[in-house]
């Protein structure tokens, strides 16, 4: 491999301080796959999201007129030295994907566009071109339901309250509160008096005041359109994606807006004409709504060669899904209800499938939510968008895709300050001799459980049909730890959440966002501020309050965030820091109050780890061990929730819960984001909650879990339709000596049997 240091076979990165990086230099080959390891908040994402990927994106955004810049979202320089060789990087994360109900798995990944042509070559009867046969153009959508496969029916009583007039507040929509402009447009239209009650407004002023379409007129001298209110909310709330919409508007239409299968397309989107249009008996609505891996056979059947190379091409994106490990999923599965590693998958089939060559992919832990069995697929495909000549940057923490690594950069040692630097560069054989903390868990592997816990009782799940379970009869053995596990959709999510999860003893520790805004933290979300304000007040003599950033101590000017958010109305926000404050969110008296030479900016800027040598004892002690024992000793106390990832936010929930008694815990893949040290310090914790007497239920496909358990649910024998099926309970140990499943193959090639 090309050594010179002008080499342009390297991207060469000097001096990059982003976040906790220690001013990094390292070399990454390009053209090859190379694997970022390192313990979480080690400085991996820094480097290859916050760095280069970042990097190569603004550069790409220079090309572009300043006119077109207006409209792109500002990425900031980050902060390095110099980088050299760059090409362009596609990131490929766990974003998920929109909620728009538009978007499916078939448009997402163009399979559905190539059905439509197959459909307007080879349906019988003829019905038109491809856009014929799309929900999203008018002359494929079904009339009634515009292409959504659904209608919405608006409850009334949750629009307004007959008793009161519009003067009184009749109106309980958001934003149409009395005197705002909203509510101006109804109440002075002239239309209905405002003073009346609705319950006695005249047959016409309710038609005119509800359903009125749009008409001209005259508002406080101004031309404008009168709207009925429901006419209205229509138009406002249920032409736009609500995910995207404020928490308040969103819940409104949650609490005011049913949504139920279309009666005229029977869900298919689609109109009677595209319907209509047959292969081999199949329409396409058919062919979307069918397991991907059935409609692959299906595509494999076509040989017509009028659009021989088109199949060819659906085929090889069919099977790449299938490939995957997304076989289960259907092409009319709206994109939004995709888990986080489906969403990724689904991107990255995509981009199998692109002409483009060497070209950067930055791949951020694509082996979330994979069972041992799909993980060597995911490798293939890493391995064939390397074949092709591009470079491939991984961040990933599972050894089976760090051994296929060309190229290993491990950083640490540990996380946060005491993180950020180069541990060790080069190939899996020299990481393993390395000594680093990655290179000596590398072969370490957790041994079966010698003796397994007695269960003290059972949880009975019976007949359980969601989604793709077959009636499964199981039970789940109480005071003890249970290893729920199958393949990628074999239905371990619908057994435990559609059965468990709605158990009134039941707390559910999930990766989902963590309600709360910008201004939460670690700090204020654990209850850790209380007793902090609480010294700070009874060492300075004041009261606690001016220790929040949310109360009296609060800068002014930036209102105690730290940044001033700038709406540039058609472009992008923009988030500068407070000049008052300069970001450290307080009044200028408060900081000058100090705890033990500290000051509470300074204080809530400390990792977890560091916070728990400050406070050596009390309350404050207790809750940053609970943070420390589930591996979040790197996280800064005054972090926002919002720059958390899924796994962090999983463990912080259950730092939080850790001290109720009794109660059976749902995690949901709790080693999502560990490194393979921390993997250890998850299991001692995870006995430690049942020794303590609770029950503990894991979804998990990690095999030291496994092996760890007391009790294994094991779900298949497939995905989809071909699983949803108990195929293996009982002990690790049985199953690793007795077991046929996929998941006995590879827990006992794991524990060396």
């Amino acid at each position: 491999m090309p050594s010179a240091a002008d080499s342009h076979d390297m991207i060469q990165v000097r001096g990059a301080r982003e976040n906790n990086l220690a001013d990094v230099s390292v070399d990454i080959p390009k053209r090859r796959l190379t694997v970022f390891t390192g313990v979480s908040g080690s400085g991996k994402s820094s480097l290859v999201f916050g760095t280069i990927a970042a990097e190569s994106q603004r550069l790409i955004n220079e090309t572009y007129t300043a006119f077109i810049q207006s409209f792109m979202a500002p990425v900031g320089r980050p902060d390095v030295d110099t980088l050299r060789n760059l090409s362009a990087a596609i990131v490929v994360d766990q974003e998920r994907m929109g909620a728009n109900s538009r978007s499916t798995v078939g448009t997402a990944t163009d399979a559905h566009t190539m059905l439509r042509i197959v459909f307007s070559r080879l349906g019988q009867p003829h019905v038109g071109t491809s856009g014929a046969f799309s929900f999203n153009l008018p002359e494929g959508m079904c009339p009634e339901c515009e292409g959504l496969g659904k209608v919405s029916t608006i409850d009334m009583d949750q629009l307004v309250d007959k008793e009161l007039s519009l003067d009184e507040g009749a109106i309980t929509v958001p934003n149409f509160a009395p005197g705002s402009w909203y509510w101006k447009g109804l109440a002075e239209s002239g239309f209905v008096d405002p003073a009346v009650k609705l319950k006695d407004y005249t047959p016409q002023q309710w038609e005119d005041f509800m359903h009125k379409p749009a008409t001209k007129i005259k508002l406080a001298g101004i031309n404008t359109n009168y709207e009925g209110l429901l006419v209205k909310v229509q138009r406002l709330f249920l032409s736009k994606d609500k995910e995207a919409t404020q928490p308040h508007i969103r819940a409104f239409v949650d609490r005011a807006i049913t949504f139920r299968k279309c009666p005229a397309c029977d869900g298919a989107r689609l109109n009677e004409a595209a319907l209509s249009s047959k292969i081999d008996g199949l329409n396409i609505a058919d062919c979307s709504s069918m397991q991907i891996s059935d409609l692959a056979d299906v595509v494999r059947k076509l040989d017509d060669p009028s659009v021989g190379p088109l199949i060819q091409t659906l085929r090889g994106t069919l099977d790449s899904l299938v490939e995957i490990g997304l076989g289960y999923l259907s092409l009319d599965r709206e994109s939004g209800t995709l888990s986080g590693g489906e969403a990724q998958r689904v991107k990255m089939v995509r981009h199998l499938g692109s002409s483009l060559t060497d070209v950067t992919y930055v791949f951020d832990e694509p082996t979330v939510g994979l069972h041992p069995h799909d993980i060597q697929r995911m490798n293939g495909l890493l391995l064939l968008l390397k074949d092709k000549g591009n470079t491939v940057l991984v961040v990933e923490h599972k050894p089976e895709t760090i051994e296929i690594a060309d190229h290993v950069v491990d950083l640490g040692p540990g996380a946060g300050p005491h993180g950020g630097q180069i541990c060790f560069t080069g190939d899996v054989d020299g990481l393993r001799a390395s000594g680093t903390l990655t290179g000596r868990h590398l072969d370490h592997r957790a041994r079966l459980r010698a003796d397994v816990r007695v269960p003290t009782g059972r949880i009975e799940i019976r007949n359980a049909t969601r989604h793709n379970l077959r009636g499964v009869d199981v039970d789940i053995p109480l005071g003890v730890l249970t290893v729920v596990t199958g393949v990628a959709g074999s239905g371990k999510s619908s057994l435990i959440h559609g059965s468990l999860s709605t158990r009134d003893d039941v707390v559910v520790l999930d990766q989902s966002a963590i309600r709360g805004s910008r201004r939460s933290n670690p700090a204020t979300y654990t209850g850790l501020l209380d007793p902090i304000r609480t010294a700070f007040a009874k060492a300075n003599g004041v009261k606690a309050a001016l220790f929040s950033a949310n109360s009296e101590g609060a800068c002014p000017k930036c209102k105690g965030i730290g940044l001033i958010y700038t709406d540039l109305a058609m472009m992008a926000g923009v988030a500068t820091v407070c000049e008052e404050c300069d970001g450290k969110r307080f009044t200028v008296e408060v900081l000058t109050y100090r705890l033990r030479g500290k000051n509470i900016s300074e204080v809530l800027a400390m990792p977890v780890a560091e916070a728990r040598e400050f406070f050596p004892s009390g309350q404050a002690r207790t809750i940053l061990d609970r943070l420390s024992d589930v591996g979040l000793g790197y996280l800064g106390l005054g972090q926002p929730l919002t720059t958390l990832s899924g796994g962090e936010r999983q463990r912080i929930k259950l730092a939080i819960r850790m001290a109720e008694k009794s109660a059976t815990y749902v995690l949901d893949e709790p080693t999502t984001g560990l490194h393979l040290a921390d993997v250890d310090q998850l299991l001692g914790l995870l006995d430690r909650l049942v020794d303590d007497g609770n029950t503990v239920v894991v979804i998990e496909h990690h095999q030291a879990v496994m092996a760890h358990a007391d009790w294994i649910v094991d779900l298949g024998p497939g995905a989809g339709s071909d699983g949803g099926q108990v195929v293996f309970t009982g002990s690790p140990a049985d199953l690793v000596a007795s077991g046929d499943t996929l998941t006995a193959q590879h827990l006992r090639a794991y524990v060396g049997r």
